[in-house]
């Protein structure tokens, strides 16, 4: 399963990340790409929206996560280790190879 998140809202991406360990607890490969908006992900947790913590427990899991070089360099951001720099080649290969493609 591959997961496009491009929305900035805390509440969708936390949603988008729980999907994604519940689908890799049933067994499934998920991948997740951030697009857009989605970048900023990691600057967005809070004690409602515990955004780091699912994204910490999708990657223990075996989930990958891969963020648009790109959409972070307009915003002034680097890679990290939970968020590594990636091309639209990656997010292209996703959407081929994945039998199911979700964005939030």
């Amino acid at each position: 399963m591959g997961i496009v998140i491009y929305s900035g809202d805390p509440e969708t991406v936390w949603n988008a990340f729980r999907l994604g360990n519940f689908a890799l607890k049933e067994g499934d490969q998920v991948r997740v790409f951030l697009l857009a908006k989605g970048v900023e992900c990691e600057s967005l947790d809070s004690a409602d929206f515990p955004i780091r913590e699912q994204m910490q427990a999708f990657a223990d899991g075996g989930g990958e996560i891969l963020a648009c070089g790109t959409c972070q360099r307009m915003r002034g951001q680097e890679g990290s280790e939970l968020c590594p720099t990636s091309t639209m080649k990656d997010l292209y290969e996703m959407i081929r190879d994945c039998d199911r493609v979700l964005s939030f």
